[in-house]
């Protein structure tokens, strides 16, 4: 990485550490008295802070009034919002910021959330929907804008992902074509790369929350770090962390530069690598956590959740493996 790139780590780290710790996290989840819920799973205090930032405007021209940067320093921001496990429609959002007009200029702002669906897909399932200002629909023809308001469907009572609130819709109004087939191809492999930077994050956050737990908890008179097989598991979840790491900085730089290799199957093995990294570190670190790792109070299985939830989005691990069997 260069200095600018590192710099923009380590300030969005400290950002998203300052706005969104743990304790915010566990309020946002847990309520509390006087505390009114938050629709959606969007607090919008925090979303325009995001975008003051220029979180969702990376990518945009700086003469549009964005940031100007690439897909990997994208990568790298997306990675620390995994870390933390912002909530809401981070990628989607990022994504229709792209658009012209005024529903990518509010969607840069931050004046917008904006929700993603593949209209192909079943079941249909819209998240976040009560939180959303538009939500856009990917189809074979291109990208449709659809009025939320005008979304229909039955909130699933209690979603894998709290973080994540999930509407089960049977159909979707036909809406408005906004981008056509390429540009809703580019952005698969743009929201592909962007969800498994955070799966690394996820994945990376686990194996440090596994690995602190390992040294300070004690049995049998010695902290069980000591002991081969916890050992063994946090080594792996390292492992795990930095193939996925190696995968989806790769993707981003060749989305970025397509000389660079090929761009299909970077994208695959990254969203690919990051799935397996958070949803199999997310196991480990529970049994590292041994009785406690099942407990509501310790975060772990937030964190597994949302990778769940992730490993979804942008294709499921067995199409995305047999699409890049198929490539190779």
């Amino acid at each position: 990485m260069s200095e600018d790139q590192r710099d923009l780590r380590a300030g969005v780290r400290e950002f998203c550490e300052g706005r969104f710790g743990r304790e915010r996290m566990r309020v946002l989840v847990d309520g509390a008295p006087g505390v009114a819920r938050v629709p959606g799973m969007v607090d919008r205090g925090l979303w325009r802070e995001l975008a003051d930032t220029g979180f969702f405007a990376l990518r945009v021209a700086e003469e549009a009034g964005g940031v100007g940067l690439g897909v990997a320093e994208a990568a790298l921001v997306y990675e620390e919002a995994g870390r933390v496990l912002l909530p809401g429609p981070l990628v989607a959002t990022h994504l229709a910021a792209s658009l012209p007009a005024a529903v990518g200029a509010a969607a840069a702002s931050g004046d917008a959330v904006v929700g993603l669906v593949e209209g192909d897909s079943w079941p249909l399932l819209v998240e976040h929907l009560d939180a959303l200002d538009w939500l856009l629909v990917l189809t074979g023809e291109g990208v449709r804008l659809v009025d939320p308001a005008e979304v229909r469907g039955e909130r699933v009572a209690h979603p894998v992902d709290p973080f994540t609130p999930v509407t089960a819709v049977d159909e979707l109004p036909v809406g408005e074509l906004v981008a056509d087939a390429l540009v809703a191809e580019q952005w698969r492999r743009i929201g592909a790369v962007l969800t498994g930077a955070l799966q690394l994050g996820i994945a990376g956050r686990l194996t440090e929350l596994a690995t602190h737990y390992a040294k300070e908890r004690e049995q049998f008179g010695r902290v069980i770090g000591g002991f081969q097989a916890v050992k063994h598991l946090c080594a792996e979840m390292l492992v795990r962390t930095e193939i996925a790491r190696a995968a989806v900085y790769a993707a981003a730089v060749t989305l970025d530069d397509p000389a660079v290799g090929d761009a299909e199957v970077a994208v695959l093995t990254a969203k690919v690598m990051g799935d397996d990294a958070a949803t199999r570190n997310g196991k480990d670190a529970t049994q590292v956590h041994g009785g406690m790792g099942f407990t509501w109070e310790v975060d772990v299985h937030l964190f597994l959740k949302r990778a769940w939830v992730h490993s979804t989005q942008f294709g499921f691990a067995e199409e995305n493996e047999e699409a890049l069997a198929g490539s190779l």
